[in-house]
């Protein structure tokens, strides 16, 4: 990075600098620790029975390397090359009309208030509400490091029990909506991918956007036909950046897909299997007639619902990780 010619090429620049801070974030608490031990070590044999004020600290000291050695833990999981990524996020209402639409809006903002307390960056790569009230699907892109790592446990269906607020009798309703993560996949990740493989589809945005979306083709759907993946985008006024995004949308889901294979597989090798597929229930959010959020697979649950509604959710997702461990 002391190089004079280091931002000559800056596509290059960022990747290194990402990598660094990826280091960094790895290393400095590592560091961190070992400092923390050294001190705990030096206290200890300094200490009187009698010495209240040491004793106590020396309590708050390892409480806080607990803490650190607990995060530590949660980051030597996301081992994989792909965890280091940005992560696509895609939210779909499963059947129950408007009620699962309104569970698919309640979702989207749920992983929105997470990206925010984190400090992700999210862009908006498509949205289709529903046709009376919330949201029919939805797809955004969130922005950080090991985002896909701590995400990618979300894989798989929601479930929803609560009084519904569309109906006039206030009787109580299962929605379920699923939702999708996979890896935005760098340039360094070649992914071949035939032109005479793909249809492509121009048509007109249906979200927020004014005149313009409402009067040019400029969303972009793309099927790539050999497996019947379809990608579409509707982010921006233009189709030609719609059709990149869509594209690097495709690539990544191609990638995953070939991630998930070789996962398959190596259960297979080891005789096991493990639910963790697309489409299988991972969660149920109740609300009536009791407060309760719980994982099926991990187990890990609490009766916080509104926390974890705004956006709290990291106790499930190191659940995963952990969980997953014990399974490999």
């Amino acid at each position: 990075m002391a190089q004079p010619d280091f931002w000559n090429d800056q596509e290059e620049a960022n990747k290194i600098i990402r990598e660094l801070k990826i280091i960094k974030r790895q290393a400095e608490p590592i560091q961190k620790a070992e400092s923390d031990v050294k001190n705990i070590g030096e206290l200890i044999e300094l200490v009187d029975a009698d010495d209240a004020e040491t004793l106590n600290q020396i309590k708050f000291e390892l409480i806080s390397l607990e803490k650190l050695v607990d995060k530590l833990e949660i980051d030597l999981l996301l081992s994989a090359k792909e965890d280091r990524a940005n992560a696509f996020l895609s939210i779909h209402a499963g059947a129950g009309g408007t009620e699962s639409c309104d569970w698919t809006s309640m979702l989207l903002r749920m992983y929105n208030r997470w990206a925010e307390n984190n400090e992700f960056g999210v862009d908006n790569i498509d949205f289709l509400a529903g046709e009376e009230a919330g949201v029919k699907s939805a797809t955004i892109l969130i922005k950080g490091i090991f985002v896909y790592g701590k995400l990618k446990g979300e894989n798989g269906v929601h479930r929803l029990v609560r009084i519904s607020p569309f109906d006039s009798n206030k009787r109580r309703h299962t929605s379920f909506a699923s939702v999708e993560v996979i890896p935005e996949v760098d340039k360094d990740i070649n992914i071949e991918i035939n032109e005479d493989d793909l249809r492509v589809d121009v048509y007109r945005s249906g979200g927020a956007g004014g005149q313009h979306v409402n009067t040019t083709d400029s969303a972009v759907r793309i099927t790539h036909i050999p497996t019947g993946l379809v990608v579409q985008c509707q982010n921006e006024r233009s189709q030609i950046k719609n059709k990149a995004t869509a594209m690097k949308m495709l690539k990544s889901k191609l990638y995953e897909r070939e991630l998930r294979q070789r996962r398959e597989e190596a259960d297979k090798q080891n005789q096991k299997k493990k639910k963790i597929e697309w489409g299988s229930q991972i969660r149920s959010y109740v609300m009536h007639p009791y407060s309760m959020i719980k994982d099926h697979r991990t187990g890990v649950e609490t009766g916080n619902v509104p926390a974890v509604m705004d956006g709290k959710l990291d106790n499930f997702l190191e659940g995963f990780l952990k969980w997953q461990v014990k399974e490999s």
